[in-house]
This record gives C-alpha cells, structure tokens and sequence, in this order.
C-alpha cells in the first residue's frame, strides 16, 4: 500500500474519505468501465453477448449472484475477477480480524479502540487480494466454518458466553467489506443453508443461539451446476429467495468460439525446447467438434454436461502426440495429423458421463464414433468427396495405403505418391489449413497431414476401408 494514506481516522476523515457499502463500491467501479468501454472479464471468451450483460444488470442492481451453469463453463473464472470491481484499497481499524471500516466498526474490538483512541484511531490499509475469500462447499462444512463459533479457551480465561469476545469468527465475518463466494452451493448441507438466510438478508448472524449482531457489509456470490444434476442436494427454496440474481451461463455457441477459447486456455507453447507446434485448422476444428458432438449425443449424460476441459486437454494430448513423434524421428517441424486424435481418447476418458451403464471399453466406442462424426463433419467444410473419385478408383483396383502417427511426413508422402493426385491436392490444401506452416519442414508435415485427412475423410464417408493394429493404419477398398 502507498505510504501516504492517512494512518489514523482523524487523517482519513480530514482527507474526505467517504463510506460506502461493497456493493456500491461495485457498481461504482462498474459504471466507470462501462463509460470507458473497458471489458468486464477480458479472458473469457462467447459471453460478451448473452451472461456478461446478466452479471453487469446484477451488479447495477446491488444484488447478491448465483452463477448457474454446467461444468467447465467459467464460472469460478468470472467470480474471482468481481474483485477487480474492488478499490484498490480500503481502509480497515488496524488489527481487525473482520476488517472493521473505522467509521463504522462492526466488532467490539473494534468498536473499543474507536471509543478509547477517538481520532486516533490506527488505520491499516488492504488491497483487493484480502477481500475476496471463496469456500468450495462439501457436505462436512459447519456453520462454524462460515460463521463462527464459541471459542472455549477465551471462555476458559473468564469471558461469558454471551459475550463476543468469546467468537471465533469464520469465513464470512472475515471477509466483511469484501466479495465471499461459495462454489458448488448444492453440496452444501440444508441446514448449513439455512444459516446463510440473515447473512443475506438481514446481514446479522447468531453462534449457539446467542444473537451476536454483526452488520456485515460484503457481497454473497455462489456458484451451482443445474439442481437436477445425479444425486447431489438442492438449493434451499428461501435460499434462493434471497438471492438477487441468477445468472445462466452456457458453453460456446459456435465452433469458432470454442476454437478461440481453446487456443487461449491450452498449453501450446511449448517453452521453447524444440520447434513450435503449429496446429493446422482442421484438427483445431476437429477437436472442437468432438465436444460439440458429445454435447447432443444421447448416449452422454447432458444434466452433467462436457466440459470446455475436455477440447482443452483434447488439443494438448494431440500436439504433445505429434511432439512425440518429432521427437522419436527426429523431424523440425512439430505439425499434428488426424492419427494424432487417437491421444484424445486419454484426456476424454472421465469427462462423459454415459446414460447406460458403463462396461469396459465402452467408453472408449462412443468416443471414437465421436471422433469419426467429427472428422466427417469437419472435411465437408473443406472438401468435396466426389473430387476424390479417381483416388477411389485407384484403392478399388486393390491397392493399399499404409499411415500411421508414428511415420515421419516424408515417407507419409513417399507411401502416396502413386495414389493419382494425392500428393498435390494434399500440398495445396496444406497451404489453407496450416497457413503457419513457412519453413520447408513444416510445409512437408502440413502436406502429410492434409493427405492424412483426406484419406480419413474419404473412410468416415464409406468411400474407403479402414484397418488399425499396432499404430499402424491401412486405407483401403
């Protein structure tokens, strides 16, 4: 903190501090970005139309914010960057446990040193960091968790009961003046709930039954997936009464959206040990629809939902894949083919929720059918399977094309070359899918790749037959 803020009270109050609530320190933070045209969450990504809105409308309103949404749709993102409607800092009585604003002080600490010290009162400044506190809610948490509890040892040193001096605060006493949030609220036991209702209402709270009155300024955020989900507990009616808004977040609308936040949140720079991977559009587009597709199959659990976790950990497991084999071959160029997504089936496994009941390596199918659905979604926005007919004729009169994602891209290439116009449609597409592609090396991992996709492309349109065994595969008629 800047060492010339005012140090006691009777500095702030001669420097014309004002007092105002969290909320409306919120809003009027808000209002400023607005005017600016800043962005209220500049990393996240297909929300600027349809949930930013909702949040801002929330803000503006003062109200307390249930984000209400599937897994993996950024909900815990966008809580935690609300503190960037925080002050940079705000004053606090020094020694505060609950952060006591010295105009108004809440704790009877507090309350003493402004009664005994007057304007001399010591002030402490803190920043946004100690103002926002957030509890993952499982069924053990206690209200002495959340609010507090008696603390025996200073009862044992004389104090009564009743008295607060007595309390050990919890989470939410000590985020007073600040933004508390609680994610998964529907794992959060009912009774536990139930003790939230004054918190949010009438922000005052009771330990055992005695009514300690604690006028708690802060702002209550939680975050749920949808109530109907498997066999988890619900949010409490009268909770969600006093709750102002609920916001309804959604996973990307469109596939270019999903692309783009796929390539912000993946880990594709790679450190700069090696060639940089340079991923060609179509498997970007692949990767994405794979999770697009489980996302109306009716074989995946849609109450659960399919993560953006999943096409984020797709696209790593299928770059690290094509890094491998640069690696094992010794190539310069770390360019990702389509027998690369056979890698996704690891970091999909775990992410759908099947509706039958699981048996082994089912998982496994339904995924792979995906894969192959996405595959021959993608090669129709690039190509024409009729252009092919003289390729298909040349597999017809029995010849065989062996790939697989271990193979270097120059006997890839070597393997096509008498497959009639392969190579060369395969070099001119390579030039539209991995535009990145510059040097020699890449241009010749682009070109196998394009030619690996159109061989694909022409099996998941039942032009061709596919063989796989031991990392390698065969097209055929």
């Amino acid at each position: 903190m800047a060492t010339d803020r005012p140090r006691t009270l009777g500095e702030l109050r001669q420097g014309g501090h004002r007092l105002e609530s969290v909320k409306e320190e919120m809003r009027r933070n808000l209002v400023r970005k607005l005017q600016a045209g800043e962005s209220l969450f500049p990393d996240v990504l297909g929300y600027e139309e349809t949930v930013v809105p909702q949040i801002q409308n929330a803000i503006l309103s003062r109200h307390d914010m249930l984000f209400l949404g599937l897994r993996g749709q950024a909900k815990t993102r966008m809580l935690r960057r609300l503190v960037d409607l925080l002050d940079d800092a705000t004053p606090i009585v020094a020694g505060s446990e609950i952060h006591d604003h010295p105009y108004r002080p809440v704790s009877a600490f507090a309350r003493e040193i402004v009664a005994e010290r007057g304007d001399e009162t010591p002030v402490e400044w803190i920043g946004r960091d100690r103002r926002y506190n957030e509890k993952l809610a499982t069924p053990d948490v206690t209200i002495a968790d959340l609010i507090g509890e008696i603390d025996m040892i200073k009862h044992a040193e004389g104090r009564y009961l009743s008295s607060e001096a007595t309390m050990h605060y919890g989470l939410i006493p000590r985020t007073n003046r600040g933004i508390f949030c609680i994610n998964e609220l529907p794992d959060l036991a009912p009774k536990i709930q139930v003790g939230l209702f004054n918190v949010l209402e009438e922000r005052d709270v009771q330990i055992r039954g005695y009514p300690v009155r604690l006028e708690l300024d802060l702002c209550m955020v939680f975050s749920a997936n949808p109530e109907d989900y498997t066999n988890r507990g619900r949010i409490v009616t009268p909770l969600k009464d006093r709750i102002g808004s609920v916001v309804r977040t959604h996973y990307p609308l469109t596939r270019e959206i999903g692309m783009a936040v796929n390539d912000q949140n993946a880990w594709l720079d790679r450190g700069g040990r090696g060639p940089e991977p340079i991923v060609p559009i179509h498997i970007k587009e692949v990767v994405e629809e794979i999770s697009r597709l489980a996302r109306t199959s009716p074989h995946v659990n849609q109450q659960s939902g399919v993560s953006v976790r999943m096409s984020i950990a797709n696209l790593e497991n299928v770059v690290s894949n094509a890094e491998r084999r640069a690696l094992l071959t010794g190539e310069e160029a770390v360019v990702p083919r389509i027998g690369d997504l056979a890698s996704a089936l690891a970091s999909s496994r775990g992410k759908l929720e099947l509706t039958m009941v699981e048996e082994d390596g089912h998982e496994d199918k339904l995924i792979q059918r995906i894969v192959d659905e996405a595959v021959k979604n993608v090669f129709t926005l690039h190509f024409d399977a009729r252009e092919f007919r003289p390729l298909v004729q040349y597999f017809e009169s029995g010849k065989t094309v062996e790939t697989g994602d271990m193979l270097g891209s120059r006997e890839i290439l070597d393997r096509i070359a008498k497959a009639p116009g392969l190579r060369e449609r395969a070099q001119e597409a390579a030039a539209e899918l991995a535009p990145g592609a510059t040097s020699p090396a890449a241009r010749l991992a682009a070109a196998a790749g394009a030619a690996e996709f159109i061989l694909e492309g022409l099996h998941v349109h039942n032009k061709l037959n596919k063989a796989t065994r031991k990392g390698a595969t065969s097209y055929q008629r």
